[in-house]
């Protein structure tokens, strides 16, 4: 059976494409989105539509987490009916007086699932079944981020996605989608209240990191009812390996904790694009090459790339199932994504090829 292109992409403040009905908002109306230096003002709404669809339909993708997209499932619907190549099943996660949030897009008309080609699990308090732990999880929680004995209230902006995926083989894996907490401080504030904002911001990335993991994740990985079935956990985490500034007062990275502790290696997750490097910089621990978006450093003014867009896998299963990871910074023709499709986002799909036959 043939191998299958999964992907997630942050199509940044897709919400803004639509109005209710669902209908999408006229084509010269200007919305939110990344727009080029050498233009003014924001793009339209026939911009985005054209660039966002542009790079779906040049990638080839089978499945596509979706993070910041609409609210509602038939929108997203629609826009994969009218912009983009093939037949696709549609579903979101809502939150509760949230937008920008986590849904997934099934393309059935190559015959690589069946039908229906996804269950997605309810994540909300209150929930049961498959959901239950997820639910719990996800709600407001109290931890300890910063070892200094008093308990914190935290919470998820977002609801993550859950879904199990039923290919045409028989076999089936699930996905966690997330989009946690944003580092980004988008006013001006003296010195000293930015970096306590940055503070804040890194240790709440920890919490949600540490109760996935802590609450979900470990749990799903010993349990009977789901141990042996491949869990792929991806999405927008607003962080990477290693420690910022922040973190190292913190002493602690988000990221790091989500994919596990050296304590208990056999329940840590494999990262597609760590597998895609080449042995020396596997070796080395080399990850300077990868990124998947950038920002502008509000110091210097210049733009440093960073990693926070990734998809992590279970190893339980006996072989590697997933292989041949990507940033899709560069299209399939070697011109540039945002040259080509310039209005699609700030941030560049990430995909891996998943072997149905080692699921």
């Amino acid at each position: 059976m043939a191998n299958i292109r999964f992907g997630v992409w942050n199509m940044e403040w897709m919400n803004d494409l639509f109005t209710d009905g669902p209908s999408f908002k006229p084509d010269d109306d200007k919305v939110r989105g990344p727009n080029p230096k050498f233009q003014k003002g924001e793009p339209t709404v026939k911009h985005r539509r054209e660039s966002l669809s542009g790079v779906i339909n040049e990638i080839d993708l089978d499945a596509l987490v979706v993070v910041e997209g609409p609210n509602k499932a038939n929108e997203l619907q629609l826009f994969f009916d009218t912009d983009v190549a093939g037949s696709w099943v549609c579903d979101v996660q809502p939150t509760k007086g949230g937008s920008q949030i986590v849904g997934l897009a099934v393309r059935t008309d190559k015959g690589h699932f069946e039908d229906p080609p996804f269950q997605r699990f309810h994540v909300d308090e209150g929930q049961g079944g498959e959901s239950e732990r997820l639910s719990t999880a996800t709600s407001e929680f109290t931890i300890d981020t910063d070892d200094d004995e008093i308990q914190e209230l935290h919470k998820f902006e977002r609801k993550p996605l859950y879904v199990e995926i039923n290919l045409a083989n028989g076999k089936r894996f699930r996905v966690v989608g997330l989009h946690l907490k944003s580092k980004g401080i988008f006013q001006a504030y003296e010195w000293s209240k930015w970096w306590s904002q940055a503070d804040a911001n890194r240790k709440k990335i920890v919490a949600q990191c540490t109760q996935l993991r802590h609450k979900f994740i470990d749990y799903y990985l010993t349990d009977d009812s789901t141990k042996d079935i491949p869990l792929v956990i991806c999405g927008d985490i607003n962080d990477g390996p290693g420690q910022d500034t922040s973190e190292r007062r913190l002493n602690a990275s988000g990221f790091e904790r989500l994919m596990g502790t050296v304590w208990k290696p056999n329940l840590c997750l494999g990262n597609v694009l760590y597998d895609a490097l080449d042995g020396d910089e596997r070796w080395k621990i080399d990850l300077s090459s990868i990124h998947t978006t950038s920002f502008r450093d509000p110091i210097f003014h210049t733009y440093r790339r960073v990693w926070i867009d990734h998809i992590l896998y279970s190893r339980n299963r006996p072989e590697l199932w997933l292989n041949n990871a990507k940033v899709h910074n560069v299209m399939p023709d070697g011109e540039k994504i945002w040259k080509k499709h310039e209005f699609a986002s700030d941030h560049f799909p990430v995909t891996v090829e998943i072997d149905t036959d080692k699921v």
